[in-house]
């Protein structure tokens, strides 16, 4: 426990905000706005005898009919919903919805978005990747 509680103390200071996010006005948990998606780091770090890979657990805040931009992650994702609904689209594989205490996995680098409806979600998202690299990669859609 004390390698956890050292590095969850250390970096509860700070809460992350990621580029991804950013086209959808982010805030920081703390300071939570309406209508606004919030995503918080509460845990990141290396993964011992995996050299090179780290680790980061975050949760995040969808407001109701909200759309996240199109990304894909340079590791596998995880995320569980804690409460409410998303609909996530997995290029190639098409929408699935999912309701709380459900968990979706994203494999690696495979673009997707996710979208709720009139209800929102929250999510505790789990995810395993290349250290150094970004945690996501906005994907640059075509103009129609």
């Amino acid at each position: 426990m004390g390698i956890f509680r050292t590095t969850s103390l250390s970096l509860l200071v700070s809460i992350w905000l990621s580029p991804a996010f950013a086209d959808t006005t982010a805030v920081n948990t703390d300071e939570a706005v309406p209508g606004k998606v919030s995503l918080s780091t509460i845990l990141s770090g290396e993964l011992e005898r995996v050299e090179g890979t780290e680790f980061i657990v975050s949760r995040v805040d969808l407001p109701p009919n909200t759309s996240l931009p199109t990304h894909w992650h340079p590791g596998e994702e995880f995320g569980y919903v804690l409460k409410g609904r998303v609909i996530m689209t997995l290029e190639g594989k098409g929408d699935a919805e999912y309701g709380e205490g459900e968990l979706a996995k994203v494999p690696l680098k495979h673009v997707h978005a996710a979208r709720t409806g009139d209800e929102g979600a929250e999510l505790l998202v789990f995810r395993v990747h290349e250290k150094g690299q970004p945690e996501r990669v906005l994907v640059k859609e075509a103009a129609n």
